[in-house]
């Protein structure tokens, strides 16, 4: 982890990340090394269409692992790799007036090219491999609500009819479709910071007491108005159309300083700018790794 931190600070050292104030330094922050993991997408690659078409007759468990080979291998548009800078603050005497800036992923991991893309749901095993071989956490729900609230385009939630089917590919397709007309009509651009359209798979420590299950929030209509409170109801292999995988660098700022995102998490005099719930104590190797789930109902929460 040191030496991750001072490679990172090397290459930080000639970009423009943010003012000494504190303050963001722009629109147009450039923090390319912070996806330097992300392998490039070939020519090659299958697009989001393509793609669709090709796990269309799969089960839910060879889908699974065609979708962590596609993102593992690189194929992601390129504008999911322009992070966006988001701004959380903590006023309590206990983090001492902390101000940290995260780094995430303009829209949720979707696969194929930036002119044909899918975003993807994917299960918390899948979604937890990705993030930790790219340098990147799923957020917390302090997160969420901050990157809701600090995002350029919301988006309304569009609930499919609950159902067997809302784990399907073709639910999939379908919603994506939903969001690709709606960000078109909003005049939305590859790389604007977006939200609204999917529930967040988080971090969060009921995940602790509830061994074998996904967390998920967010959906807002509004500010301070998710559709889906936070729940660990579901297995940690399901997944449905409504799910969304934003990544997160494990890298930020605080208070204008490079730091992990872990340290400030396992911080108690720090971790409540990043979380609502304090220090986060997560095993998230226990979580990336295979596992039974735990049977749910299929429902929207």
């Amino acid at each position: 982890m040191q030496n991750k931190l001072l490679g990172i600070l090397i290459a930080l050292i000639a970009i423009p990340l943010i003012a000494l104030s504190g303050e963001p330094a722009g629109p147009t922050v450039h923090v390319e090394d912070l996806t330097h993991s992300i392998p490039a997408r070939s020519a090659q690659d299958l697009t989001g269409s393509q793609f669709m078409r090709y796990i269309s007759k799969m089960n839910p468990q060879e889908r699974e692992q065609a979708i962590e080979d596609e993102i593992l291998k690189g194929n992601i548009p390129q504008f999911l790799r322009n992070l966006v800078p988001v701004e959380l603050h903590c006023d309590l005497p206990s983090c001492r007036n902390l101000t940290a800036t995260i780094f995430v992923a303009p829209d949720y991991l979707a696969i194929g090219s930036n002119d044909d893309f899918m975003r993807i749901p994917m299960n918390l095993h899948t979604a937890t491999a990705v993030a930790d071989r790219f340098g990147f956490i799923l957020p917390t729900k302090k997160m969420v609500d901050a990157i809701y609230l600090q995002s350029r385009f919301h988006l309304m939630p569009q609930p499919l009819p609950a159902g067997p089917e809302m784990r399907s590919t073709a639910y999939y397709w379908n919603h994506n479709r939903m969001i690709d007309d709606q960000a078109h009509a909003l005049g939305v651009q590859l790389g604007d910071l977006l939200s609204g359209h999917k529930k967040d798979v988080v971090m969060t420590n009921r995940l602790n007491a509830n061994i074998g299950r996904i967390a998920i929030y967010g959906w807002h209509r509004s500010p301070g108005q998710p559709i889906q409170p936070l729940s660990t109801v579901h297995g940690a292999n399901y997944a449905d159309y409504s799910h969304g995988i934003r990544l997160v660098s494990d890298m930020a700022l605080i208070n204008g300083r490079v730091s992990s995102v872990y340290e400030i998490l396992h911080d108690s005099s720090m971790a409540k700018v990043l979380s609502d719930e304090g220090p986060i104590t997560l095993n998230l190797e226990l979580l990336a790794s295979p596992q039974v789930s735990i049977p749910t109902v299929t429902s929207h929460n």
